[in-house]
C-alpha cells in the first residue's frame, strides 16, 4: 500500500517557539501510514516529554483561522497561533509547559492515505497505533495524554476501552460516547441534517487526494499528488451510505461497539449543559459507565468550542494531565476522595443573563458533588393532563379522551401540543435525568388517506418567566436552546428492564432489529421517551412546559431530524394521539433537588 510514498518529513526549529516536525510518518501493522505533525519543547535532544495525541478528520494542518475565522476571532488571544487547529490542543501552551503534542491526519485525510471512514473500526485501530507510537519515540516519556473537542473527544472513549500501550489519562471535551443513541440516531430516529452538514464541510474537504485544497486556503495539497475523481470516489465511504443503517446490531454500526467499562484510564469528563442533541448525554454517560477508577465529571456552559480555550479552563486541563503524566498532582486529582468527583453549574438566574453571553454566564453559580446523578434527588411525578396542565396530583378523568396533533412535522410547521406546570410557588431545582412516560397511537391521515405504520416522538422541555416568554440557553454553536430535548420512535419502543444500565428515571434501550415492535393504527401504546439531562432552577413565578409534538420545534437548530427516506410520509403521516383515562396515565418524572440543598 505504502510503496509509492516517500519521506516528507520535515523539520523547522527556528520559526517558532518549539520544534515542529512536519510530516512525520507512523507505520501501520496493515502496511499503510499515519501522518502527523509532532510539537517539541525546544530543550537538550535527550530530554524526554508526557505526549498529548490528537487523531482526527479536520486536516492537521488547516489553520484554525481558515477553518473557522468566526471561532479563531473569540479565541483567547494566547490561543491565536500558526499552529492552532481547530478542537484540539494549542501547541505552543502546551510546549511551554513541558508537553510533545502529536497532531494526527486521519487515514484517507490530510497527508494520511487510504480509505476516508471516519469514526469506523479502521479509524480505532490506527488510533491505537498511534498513541502505541507516540509512547515509544526517543522524545517520550512512555505516558500519553487524550485531550479535544466534539470528534477528538468521541473517539478517546473508544480508544480508551482497547486500552492502548502507553495511555495514562483522558479529557473528552464535549464528546458523543455511544454513536447511536447520542449522535446518530436520536430514539431511533436518524439526526441527518447536522452529520450531511459536517461531512461536507469539514471532513470531505479533506480527503487526501482532493485537488484545490491549497488554493482554498484549506490547508497543503497532498503531497504525492491529487487523485481523479473516480479515486476519490473509490478511497471514501459516504456519510449518506451510513445513514440507511437502522439498527445497532447491522454490520456497519456493530463494528464500532464497545463497552465504556473497558475504558480504565484516568478520566475527566466534560459535559455541556447547551449541548442537547450531540455531546451532553455522551459525556454523562461515559462517566457513569467508564469502568476507570478514578473518573470525574464537570459541567460547563456556553458555545463547544470557546470554553476549551478559556484560561481557566486550559488551567484546569493541565492540573489533570500533569497528576497522571507527570507526577505533578498539585490538587489531588490522583488521590481517590481528594477532588469531588463532579462539579455542576446550577443554571439559577438566567432570566437576567441570556443567551451567549461568555461573561454574563460565569455568574451561574458552581458546586461540587461526590456522585451522579445526586444521591439526594427527589424524583417526583408531574401528571399532563387534556387541558394542557402539568400538575402534581393525578386528574381524575371520568371519560377516556384524546389529544391529537398532525404528523408529519417538521422544524419549518411543526405540529406541538403543549403541556405547562403554570407558576411554580416555591424555587425548583431539576438537576439530573428527566422521563416522560406517554401513552401514544397514530391514526389514519383524514386528508390523504394515508395510515402510517409508526410513530416520532419529540419532546422538548423549556423555561417561561412569569410573562410567558422563553428563557434561552446557549446551544452549541451559540444558538438559542430550551432547556432539553428527547426523542423516541414508537417501533423501537421496547426497554430492558433486566439490563443494569436501566432504571425509572433511564430507560434502556438495545435498539436493534429483533426488537422492532409493530405500531398499528388506532392502537394505544405506553412508551417511556428518554428526555437528556439537564440543570435549571425554576425561579418562583416561573413555569416548566413539556412539548410534544411529531417533529423538529424551536431550538433544533442544525440537529434536525428530516431524511425523507427515514422519515417518509408513507410510514408517518397521519394523525399522532396522547391517550388520558384511568388506564392511560401520562407522566413526566423529573429529578428535584431539595430546597435545602439549593444554593
Amino acid at each position: 500500500m505504502g510503496s509509492h510514498l516517500r519521506n516528507i518529513q520535515k523539520v523547522d526549529e527556528t520559526s517558532h517557539p518549539y520544534i515542529f516536525q512536519e510530516n512525520v510518518s507512523v507505520p501501520l501493522t496493515n502496511g499503510g501510514v499515519v501522518r502527523c505533525n509532532v510539537y517539541l519543547p525546544k530543550e537538550s535532544e535527550e530530554k524526554q516529554y508526557p505526549v498529548i495525541v490528537t487523531y482526527g478528520p479536520y486536516g492537521k494542518d488547516v489553520p484554525y483561522k481558515d477553518f473557522h475565522a468566526e471561532s479563531f476571532d473569540k479565541v483567547d488571544k494566547d490561543h491565536q497561533t500558526d499552529h492552532s487547529a481547530w478542537e484540539t490542543p494549542t501547541p505552543r501552551y502546551w510546549t511551554a509547559h513541558g508537553y510533545a503534542v502529536v497532531r494526527a491526519d486521519e487515514i484517507g485525510i490530510g497527508q494520511s492515505p487510504g480509505t476516508l471512514d471516519v469514526l469506523s473500526k479502521a479509524t480505532i485501530d490506527s488510533f491505537v497505533e498511534v498513541i502505541e507510537w507516540s509512547a515509544k519515540q526517543k522524545w517520550s516519556t512512555g505516558k500519553v495524554g487524550l485531550l479535544g473537542i466534539s470528534y477528538y473527544a468521541a473517539t478517546q472513549w473508544q480508544v480508551a476501552a482497547r486500552n492502548p500501550k502507553g495511555l495514562a489519562a483522558m479529557v473528552p471535551w464535549e464528546g458523543f460516547s455511544d454513536f447511536y443513541r447520542d449522535a446518530f440516531r436520536h430514539g431511533g430516529i436518524l439526526s441527518n441534517n447536522f452529520f450531511s452538514f459536517w461531512w461536507a464541510r469539514q471532513v470531505g474537504s479533506n480527503q487526501y487526494g482532493l485537488p484545490g485544497k491549497a488554493a482554498r486556503n484549506w490547508g497543503p495539497d497532498t503531497i504525492e499528488g491529487d487523485l481523479s475523481e473516480e479515486e476519490l470516489a473509490t478511497n471514501r465511504v459516504e456519510q449518506e451510505s451510513i445513514f440507511k443503517h437502522r439498527y445497532l446490531d447491522e454490520e456497519r454500526i456493530e463494528s464500532v461497539n464497545f463497552d465504556l467499562e473497558d475504558v480504565r484510564v484516568p478520566l475527566l469528563s466534560i459535559a455541556n449543559w447547551g449541548a442537547i442533541s450531540l455531546h451532553l448525554r455522551g459525556n454523562v454517560h461515559g462517566f457513569m459507565r467508564a469502568g476507570s477508577e478514578l473518573k470525574y465529571l464537570r459541567f460547563i456552559t456556553g458555545r463547544h468550542d470557546l470554553p476549551f480555550y478559556y484560561p481557566e479552563e486550559v488551567e484546569l486541563q493541565r492540573s489533570f494531565l500533569d497528576a497522571f503524566l507527570k507526577g505533578d498532582d498539585r490538587d489531588g486529582w490522583s488521590r481517590k476522595g481528594q477532588v469531588p468527583q463532579v462539579e455542576l453549574v446550577v443554571r439559577k438566574g438566567a432570566e437576567k443573563i441570556g443567551f451567549s453571553q461568555p461573561e454574563a454566564e460565569k455568574q451561574f453559580p458552581r458546586r461540587k458533588e461526590s456522585e451522579w446523578p445526586l444521591a439526594r434527588t427527589e424524583y417526583e411525578n408531574l401528571f399532563l393532563t387534556p387541558s394542557g396542565g402539568l400538575q402534581y396530583d393525578r386528574p381524575d378523568i371520568a371519560k377516556p379522551c384524546e389529544v391529537s396533533y398532525p404528523a408529519l412535522g417538521m422544524l419549518q410547521s411543526p405540529h406541538i401540543v403543549s403541556f405547562s406546570t403554570g407558576p411554580v410557588q416555591t424555587e425548583t431545582e431539576i438537576t439530573g435525568h428527566i422521563v416522560a412516560h406517554l401513552n401514544v397511537s397514530a391514526a389514519k391521515d383524514p386528508e390523504s388517506g394515508n395510515v402510517p405504520s409508526d410513530l416520532d416522538l419529540f419532546l422538548t422541555l423549556r423555561h417561561m418567566t412569569a410573562s410567558g416568554q422563553e428563557i434561552s440557553y446557549t446551544g452549541a454553536i451559540g444558538e438559542p436552546v430550551p432547556v432539553a430535548k428527547g426523542w423516541l420512535r414508537a417501533s423501537l419502543r421496547k426497554t430492558n428492564p433486566e439490563h443494569p444500565y436501566h432504571a425509572f428515571w433511564l430507560p434502556h434501550r438495545e435498539y436493534v432489529s429483533t426488537d422492532l415492535l409493530p405500531v398499528v393504527a388506532d392502537e394505544p401504546y405506553a412508551v417511556d421517551v428518554e428526555i437528556w439531562p439537564t440543570s435549571v432552577v425554576l425561579e418562583k413565578g416561573q413555569s416548566l412546559v413539556l412539548e410534544v409534538s411529531s417533529g423538529d420545534t424551536d431550538g433544533a437548530g442544525i440537529f434536525q431530524h428530516n431524511d425523507p427516506n427515514d422519515r417518509s410520509q408513507k410510514v408517518f403521516q397521519g394523525i399522532n394521539r396522547i391517550h388520558f383515562g384511568s388506564e392511560h396515565v401520562n407522566t413526566l418524572t423529573i429529578p428535584v433537588i431539595p430546597q435545602k440543598q439549593m444554593i
